[in-house]
């Protein structure tokens, strides 16, 4: 399906009955809404659950570029209010967690959860914005095979298995200008830590225990910040760990949000 939001078609799809809590899962780079069916069919039998693709990755036009982190976070409101999604539970894994938490700071009173997810609240180093620029070069002079195969094992601890053989499948069929947006993107993306102690609804943070770009101990000081989250370290699991391991992360996200649905404690 396709809604028009801010001058494009977003691709995206809805599960779950009508009249349900909505909860609103935010995928990452370079990946597409599907990387969340597992997910998206664990919590469709209690909420309204909406996925969809980023500007410029799947099914979704860029736009004209350049296009900021801050374009990514008006689509998901958007989108929200397009399907008259007043309120949700929301989720972000990686950059989807970086559009999440900065979709909180902008409009907390739409959010009764939050779940950050391999992910991080503070703006890329000077370290990092030097090899996102790297990256986009190397996307415009090699196109997207060399980038994406260099990337997966990154992503993953098991790159050669089923799961991976699926995720570089799906990223080999992005586009240069798309994910070079998205790299850009995230590098000029704002420091959203001082949001963390403002938030006052439930919160989950979840790391694969062999995340090698968001690691653990990021997490444990993501969720530190925030008052009563809760942290959950998945076993055997890297960057993308809801695919490397979808039954722990499934269990996790659907008990979170059940726990923290409005009908569960009067919000």
């Amino acid at each position: 399906m396709f809604a028009s939001v801010n001058g494009i078609d977003l691709a995206y799809d809805v599960q779950g009955p009508a009249g349900r809590p909505w909860v609103v899962l935010v995928h990452g780079f370079p990946f597409d809404r599907s990387t969340w069916a597992a997910q998206a069919a664990a919590l469709a039998p209690d909420f309204r659950v909406l996925t969809w693709d980023l500007r410029g990755l799947g099914e979704s036009p860029l736009g004209p570029a350049p296009q900021p982190l801050e374009s990514y976070v008006d689509d998901l409101l958007g989108l929200m209010d397009a399907l008259g999604a007043d309120r949700a539970g929301l989720a972000g894994l990686s950059m989807g967690g970086y559009i999440a938490l900065r979709a909180f700071e902008r409009a907390p009173d739409r959010f009764w959860a939050l779940a950050l997810c391999d992910s991080r609240s503070e703006p890329d180093t000077d370290e990092a914005k030097l090899a996102r620029a790297a990256g986009i070069r190397a996307l415009h002079r090699d196109g997207v095979e060399p980038f994406v195969r260099g990337l997966l094992p990154k992503l993953l601890l098991r790159p050669e298995s089923p799961a991976g053989r699926g995720l570089l499948e799906q990223m080999l069929s992005q586009d240069v200008a798309g994910m070079a947006n998205a790299l850009a993107a995230m590098q000029g993306r704002t420091d959203t830590t001082a949001a963390l102690a403002s938030i006052e609804v439930p919160a989950l943070v979840l790391v694969g225990s062999g995340d090698a770009l968001t690691p653990p101990g990021a997490a444990r000081d993501l969720a530190a910040r925030i008052r009563g989250a809760r942290l959950v370290v998945l076993d055997d699991a890297g960057h993308v760990s809801n695919l490397e391991a979808p039954e722990a992360f499934n269990a996790a996200l659907t008990g979170f949000f059940r726990g923290a649905a409005p009908s569960a404690a009067g919000r």
